[in-house]
């Protein structure tokens, strides 16, 4: 008997967990992206607390998992992020099945150290957006690189723009970003010469269709792909490290911080919900500057 209420527990957590991430999907409309974050993190609290219902957890069992969690080498970010889904599912718990309490109210993940995002020089910019154009899919490469560069966008919405959301004229495109949110972001004289060429090039073989950027049979580029693309140019243009579609989104802001100062600007055109999350290229900022001072400064050096 006690094995049956275990069983039928599970189910009905499960359920629970189920109608769930339908409310995600179909009320709060996140991606699909999103859903499946928020489901990998609840499975691994219904892991974590093993037998003991979700309703009888208290503030100590947390506490011990965020731990226990942090011990395998989860970082503060990621624990973050966990302690969220876990709060809004009990949120969720509450409003649709009488759960009383959240245990994970005002629990704060443990801190880890901040890493700046690699950006990229301007030169070595410059150099991956000289590709050599040869052929239908040089063109779009080129494309692909000079519209990160030029607008910051995300992987994930620069895969998913359509042939009408690039307005050539006013030199602007409208990106869907995080929490289905629509912008307006400016485009480079650069990036639209690239994009007309691939238009007229693209034209030939998919006419009406309108995905921008479609793969061989017609279908978006995927995220791999594009991913794949980047790397390999970059590696083919003699610009070192990691280079991936968010480096590119990382040099854009720092390369317009720089010349402008305009924090808020840029906040706007990356498409960030706080300012706070914009700040760290202020950071990225200083250090070029730092740089340039050592490099420069005839009282900056240290005596040999």
């Amino acid at each position: 008997m006690r094995n049956m209420g275990l069983v039928e527990a599970g189910r009905s957590e499960n359920d629970h967990l189920a109608r769930y991430l339908s409310y995600l999907a179909t009320e709060r409309r996140l991606s699909r992206h999103t859903c499946d974050n928020y489901a990998r993190d609840v499975k691994a609290l219904l892991e974590l607390a093993g037998t003991i219902p979700l309703k009888d957890l208290q503030v100590q069992h947390i506490r011990r998992y965020v731990a226990q969690l942090h011990a395998r080498g989860l970082s503060g970010k990621t624990l973050a992020r966990m302690l969220s889904a876990w709060r809004g599912y009990y949120h969720y718990l509450a409003r649709s099945h009488g759960i009383p309490h959240n245990p994970c109210q005002g629990l704060r993940a443990p801190k880890s150290a901040k890493h700046l995002p690699h950006a990229l020089s301007p030169d070595e910019a410059n150099r991956l957006m000289e590709i050599p154009v040869e052929g239908p899919q040089a063109l779009r490469d080129k494309a692909i690189l000079e519209l990160f560069y030029s607008s910051g966008l995300r992987l994930s919405e620069l895969s998913g723009l359509r042939v009408e959301d690039v307005n050539l004229d006013d030199a602007t495109v409208r990106v869907t970003g995080k929490g289905n949110k629509t912008r307006i972001v400016p485009v480079g004289s650069h990036a639209i010469a690239a994009i007309r060429a691939w238009l007229e090039e693209r034209n030939k073989t998919f006419g009406s269709q309108s995905t921008l950027f479609p793969g061989k049979y017609g279908k978006p580029l995927s995220q791999r792909a594009i991913q794949y693309c980047v790397r390999q140019w970059a590696a083919k243009q003699g610009v070192s490290g990691n280079v991936h579609p968010h480096v590119l989104r990382h040099s854009f802001a720092s390369h317009v911080l720089q010349s402008s100062g305009d924090l808020r600007a840029v906040q706007e055109m990356l498409g960030h919900a706080s300012i706070s999350t914009t700040q760290v290229y202020t950071h990225l900022d200083f250090q070029y500057l730092a740089k340039a001072y050592d490099k420069a400064h005839p009282r900056a050096k240290k005596k040999p």
